[in-house]
């Protein structure tokens, strides 16, 4: 039986984000833009009914909700070659708004305020599920609409649906300082917060890496959103084959998740893809093997995250899906290797091993490679990304400076708590993730569970 799973899509990043990946699913499973099945596709052994539904004549129709404050980005799509894909039923955007101005608490209060119209929505897309298994948020946590809606529909959906998996593909501003958003780390502490306490596993991709593996490897000397949204959009659904061309193991998110979050907190992961390509682009790669590919993906070079993979920091979990043409035999002898080599260092206290998920390529789309993979790691690492958004926090909030527009909302209207709440959850992920590091963890000071 299918698990189905409902997407939602949040603020422009989100939705632009969103319509990347049901451009990437329509060409692997042989759908078209007014979603009819390509006469070539009837015939496949495909799980199309893992993100999409038929409507009475025929066509499919993707589990998705788009949301948004402003209408400029949902107005686009309904313009664009895509305009009849998605349920109108499932559009949820402001036609007088302006969005969220950049603000976090914006965002959800105004998110609060049309919870009954959205929660219909999702109910419904709940209730015409046979087996539903979870919900996908794609959102940026930076900007208004991304971080503060997101972050509402976080704690929504995880008090309506407290059984149900939530993952969520976030974007994470630049790291190299320079921001459009000047309030972009108030917005990222608050939305983090709620990835931590609502989440059953987040995606970690952030817009520096992303930008220096479009410039490195797919040579696009000046990369647009468009150019970093189809990077976004390979990885998520790369992540998803397992579940939509299902094999022997791994054909739904628990299972996915399972085996690589060990505390209920540490579920963010990073993600590394190669050979590198977009639906128009791809890298310069000639020749892949599994070893090959699995050497790659251990590269920082080729990881969407701006952390760097070294000792001390340590691989807690790492998942690699391996696509394409491939032996078993062929991924036994490609594991010894890197052991052997000692590529990858993992935690001391926890299984030393590289999980492999096997799965077949869409048959529709053209590759110029024979193998390629996507690796969803749980690296330590990751707690240098926490540690940049606390400093850049700290240097604002000590000077009490931009803090006005959030005492507007009612949330910040008496004191600042929420901030310092946020904060101290924020630093006690960093903690655990600095203790998964000690031979000593779960004892080790700081570890919560």
């Amino acid at each position: 039986m299918p698990r189905e799973i409902i997407t939602l899509q949040v603020g422009q990043c989100g939705n632009q984000i969103g319509m990347e990946f049901w451009k990437q699913l329509c060409a692997e499973h042989g759908i078209d833009p007014e979603g009819n099945l390509q006469p070539y596709a009837t015939q496949g052994t495909d799980r199309k009914d893992v993100f999409f539904y038929q409507a009475d004549d025929e066509h499919f129709i993707p589990r998705s909700i788009l949301l948004d404050l402003e209408p400029g980005v949902i107005d686009g799509i309904k313009r664009g070659q895509y305009k009849n894909f998605h349920n109108p039923e499932n559009m949820f955007y402001d036609r007088g708004g302006t969005g969220a101005g950049n603000n976090w608490a914006s965002g959800h209060a105004q998110a609060e305020q049309h919870y009954d119209e959205i929660i219909d929505m999702i109910d419904r897309e709940a209730d015409g599920s046979d087996s539903l298994e979870g919900f996908v948020m794609s959102h940026s946590i930076a900007g208004g609409t991304g971080s503060g809606m997101g972050s509402y529909m976080l704690e929504r959906l995880n008090d309506r649906y407290p059984k149900k998996l939530i993952q969520t593909y976030s974007v994470f501003p630049n790291q190299s300082g320079a921001s459009d958003v000047v309030v972009q780390p108030y917005n990222s502490l608050l939305t983090i917060k709620r990835l931590i306490l609502n989440c059953d596993c987040t995606i970690v991709l952030d817009n520096t890496a992303l930008n220096r593996i479009a410039v490195d490897r797919l040579h696009i000397e000046s990369p647009s959103f468009s150019d970093t949204n189809s990077l976004v959009s390979t990885v998520m659904a790369a992540s998803t084959t397992t579940l939509r061309y299902p094999g022997y193991m791994n054909n739904d998110l628990v299972g996915l998740i399972a085996s690589l979050v060990p505390t209920p907190r540490a579920h963010f992961l990073l993600t590394g893809y190669t050979p590198m390509s977009t639906i128009d682009k791809s890298c310069g790669v000639q020749k892949t093997s599994v070893l090959d590919v699995m050497r790659r993906l251990l590269q920082t070079k080729n990881i969407m995250v701006s952390c760097s993979t070294r000792l001390p920091t340590r691989y807690i979990s790492i998942l690699n899906i391996i696509q394409g043409d491939v032996d078993p035999t062929q991924v036994h002898k490609s594991l010894q290797r890197i052991r052997e080599r000692r590529l990858a260092h993992f935690i001391t206290w926890g299984p030393a091993s590289i999980q492999v998920a096997l799965s077949q390529k869409s048959p529709y789309l053209k590759s110029a490679h024979r193998v390629s993979g996507l690796m969803l790691a749980n690296h330590t690492c990751i707690h240098k990304l926490f540690e940049r958004v606390l400093g850049e926090f700290d240097l604002l909030y000590k000077k009490q400076a931009f803090i006005a527009p959030y005492k507007k909302e009612r949330m910040f209207s008496d004191n600042l708590q929420e901030f310092e709440d946020a904060r101290e959850v924020v630093h006690s992920l960093v903690e655990e993730y600095l203790a998964c590091q000690s031979e000593s963890y779960p004892k080790a000071e700081g570890a919560s569970t």
